[in-house]
């Protein structure tokens, strides 16, 4: 019997710190060599306070993921041998150190995957751009899976996880024409949109079909965690639309569902469970969220179905 196929794939998030003390070098990255000032630096490390407590577990969820995928790629097809490696783009080890193990391995062929559903040329495609860059230099093949918004067992593990948290208003009393579910991703500049960028189209086509496989009518699309700069960003952010809920249409009760984000961190972890609740408290709400997806089977069977996807056609259309 011929020895499996080698298939490399690179896991590419957006990379968090491990420690406290790497918050400066890890912001100065983001800002592209430019340090913050003591007062953002501050805030920022006070919100990484707020949700480690000294201890920093970010980065172990996306190792556990990484680790889970490779797991479940080399369970479930006897074909290829996969080998999983990460690339980060704020934090060590950067998307090339990625794809420079690869090259070490004596890897020739491998697939790039982003740890985030929906295609935005300002994100994924960056990471893709770059991927790509290093891999063509070290003479390695590389396709990438461009996005899976849609992907069956991504929407079944989303609805399982809305189904879930609307039980619990239930076992609350709360009737499920009470709730209002607010579906949520990381905001980007509006210039997108005159890019015609895929981003909000399919960031809405996921979560219209979570809502109806959930049986949720009432829903809308709020944005999170929009930069601090001087260029509009997509709206409306989540805080108001929370405030417009209260004031306006004297709803009491809300589930989130951050659709764009796969795992906890700080956008997740403090942006919603700590800002949200604590505008939710002062307004007399009553808000959950849902749980993220980090290490779920149907999320690890939505990233390994996306690979042999990208790799099945790739193979059928060179022969």
């Amino acid at each position: 019997m011929a020895d499996k196929a080698r298939i490399g794939v690179l896991v590419m998030s957006y990379g968090t710190p491990e420690s406290m003390d790497q918050i400066e070098e890890y912001y100065t990255h983001i800002r592209h060599g430019r340090k913050p000032s003591p007062e953002q630096l501050q805030d920022l490390i006070h919100r990484y306070e707020a949700i480690v407590g000294g201890f920093f577990p970010l980065r172990k969820n996306t190792d556990r993921q990484v680790a889970a995928l490779e797991d479940a790629l080399n369970r479930g097809d006897g074909r290829y041998t996969f080998q999983c490696y990460q690339g980060l783009k704020h934090a060590k080890p950067f998307v090339a150190d990625g794809v420079e193990e690869m090259a070490k391995d004596g890897l020739k062929e491998a697939i790039g995957l982003v740890l985030a559903p929906h295609y935005s040329t300002m994100s994924v495609g960056s990471y893709i751009k770059e991927a790509r860059t290093k891999a063509d230099e070290l003479g390695i093949s590389m396709q990438f899976v461009e996005s899976y918004h849609l992907n069956p067992s991504l929407i079944q593990a989303l609805t399982n996880r809305v189904m879930q948290e609307m039980a619990a208003f239930s076992s609350e009393g709360t009737g499920k024409d009470e709730v209002e579910v607010l579906f949520t991703a990381h905001s980007l500049p509006e210039r997108i949109l005159a890019m015609k960028d895929p981003y909000p189209v399919q960031l809405m086509e996921t979560a219209k079909i979570v809502a109806e496989k959930s049986g949720i009518t009432r829903w809308r699309f709020a944005w999170q965690s929009a930069g601090r700069t001087a260029e509009p960003w997509l709206g409306p952010d989540i805080l108001d639309v929370l405030r417009k809920l209260r004031h306006e249409e004297n709803t009491r009760n809300v589930l989130v569902c951050p659709v764009g984000f796969v795992s906890d961190h700080l956008e997740v972890l403090y942006d919603v469970d700590i800002e949200c609740q604590a505008l939710a408290a002062e307004l007399g709400m009553n808000l959950k969220r849902t749980e993220s997806l980090n290490i779920d089977p149907l999320y690890m069977e939505a990233l390994r179905s996306s690979i042999l996807s990208v790799l099945e056609n790739h193979k059928a259309a060179a022969r």
